[in-house]
């Protein structure tokens, strides 16, 4: 069972998880308040879900340093751009709360940086970043978000498709007649089109 007590004109509460017991200011002189945030934790421990204090201490920043954290680790190609799309993220998510990143915010997010020129492309690989970020939080242990927010994605024009990952590239690579191995290699690093690569003149050093 949990309690309710006062610091100075602040009620708090105490509850317990796994015999370990937890303090949470309710932020209020109100004792209603503090009834309902000790009710609202008590079912979560019931439910088996962890207290909601636990994922209101995560920030934006911590989800974007796991996140460029998973590219190094995975040795991908693209880490660069992965830390310019963190890199504009953060200008307006930094230092927030995780919690309180929603469809809303992203959705204000979106039409400032329409705002600023950028092509719906642009802002959409920003936005897959910030999806990977909430996903990989969601899958840690235990987890560092109780929920994913929806992040609209925006309708592109002239979409490049068939991207796929790395270890798929080097798979098909190595299955390639040994003429076509660079062209295949030049591709994946450049991003280039098919008829952009083949209009090259190619030469073979001896």
């Amino acid at each position: 069972m949990g309690s309710i007590y006062k610091r100075g004109e602040i009620f708090w509460i105490k509850y317990y998880r796994h015999g370990k017991p937890y303090r949470e200011s309710s932020k209020s002189t109100q004792i209603t308040k503090a009834q309902k945030l000790l009710k609202k934790r008590e079912g979560e421990i019931v439910e088996g879900r962890l207290p909601g204090i636990h994922f209101e201490k995560v920030t934006f920043d911590d989800l974007a340093k796991d996140f460029l954290t998973d590219y190094r680790v995975n040795g991908r190609d693209t880490l660069d751009k992965a830390e310019r799309s963190v890199g504009y993220l953060k200008k307006t998510f930094g230092g927030i709360r995780a919690t309180e990143i929603t469809t809303a915010s992203i959705k204000t997010y979106i039409d400032s940086r329409m705002g600023e020129g950028l092509s719906n492309a642009s802002i959409n690989r920003e936005l897959a970043a910030l999806k990977r970020m909430f996903h990989l939080a969601a899958q840690c242990t235990p987890p560092k978000v109780s929920l994913i927010p929806h992040i609209p994605m925006l309708k592109e024009s002239n979409v490049r498709k068939g991207f796929f990952e790395q270890a798929e590239y080097q798979a098909i690579k190595e299955e390639l007649p040994e003429d076509l191995r660079p062209i295949v290699t030049f591709a994946y690093d450049s991003g280039w089109r098919k008829s952009e690569i083949l209009g090259l003149t190619w030469i073979k050093w001896i």
